[in-house]
């Protein structure tokens, strides 16, 4: 297993907080604790990003979601709430497929939701959520690759593994190596959903991860060096 520094692993983080009942005065204490871990970001729902960015300081991003948690919505949906969520002050996008399209073997239409977004906010990172353990529950390691594929292709920035709300799971490291494998250098790989403890960071950092979803941001860091 790698060694990781704190400082390193920190900046790699975007420190999120995505729960349902989330308050602005909630984001402003994730915002407040990001800037005391020197995290790179801090992922929050679109309604709260204008919060976020009020009273963040230079150096930290706001990430907002779209198409958050279920993907099912209309790639036109997807596209204006992150244009929204950009004017609000949004530097970066973690968009959610629609699963049981890609399942399906539609990857045009995969790839087209992609590229709607990409282009409603072309100066936006751009990840893309594909819920990696439901693809390789439902469709399997080859159909994996073939997603992630399809979404670099019409833009995305990063593949991200998970939302940490759908049942089949969050982020594994073999996820993220299929998806590295998949993806090649020059994109991204964000391991989220479940993501608990130092070790679990690392394993995925080993496994190809280039940024980290994490909630419980603080507890993860204490347990590095």
């Amino acid at each position: 297993m790698g060694s990781y520094p704190r400082a390193q692993v920190a900046a790699l983080v975007d420190h999120t907080l995505l729960k349902p009942e989330a308050t602005a005065a909630d984001v402003e204490k994730l915002v407040a604790e990001a800037a005391d871990l020197r995290v790179f970001s801090v992922c929050v729902s679109p309604t709260l990003v204008s919060a976020a960015a009020r009273v963040r300081p230079a150096g930290l991003a706001v990430a907002a979601v779209a198409g958050f948690p279920s993907g099912k919505h209309l790639a036109e949906i997807k596209a204006r709430e992150s244009q929204l969520a950009v004017a609000a002050g949004a530097a970066e996008i973690d968009m959610v497929i629609d699963v049981g399209t890609a399942l399906a073997g539609d990857l045009a239409a995969t790839a087209a939701e992609v590229a709607a977004v990409r282009a409603a906010v072309p100066e936006a990172t751009l990840k893309v959520i594909v819920e990696s353990a439901a693809l390789l529950e439902f469709g399997g390691e080859a159909v994996l690759g073939e997603v992630c594929r399809a979404v670099v292709g019409a833009g995305a920035d990063f593949v991200k593994t998970s939302t940490g709300f759908h049942p089949s799971g969050g982020a594994s490291a073999r996820a993220v190596e299929l998806m590295a494998r998949a993806v090649g250098p020059g994109i991204g790989v964000k391991a989220s959903g479940g993501i608990r403890t130092a070790e679990a960071a690392v394993t995925m950092l080993d496994a190809g991860a280039t940024r980290l979803g994490l909630s419980g941001t603080r507890a993860v860091l204490d347990g590095l060096a």
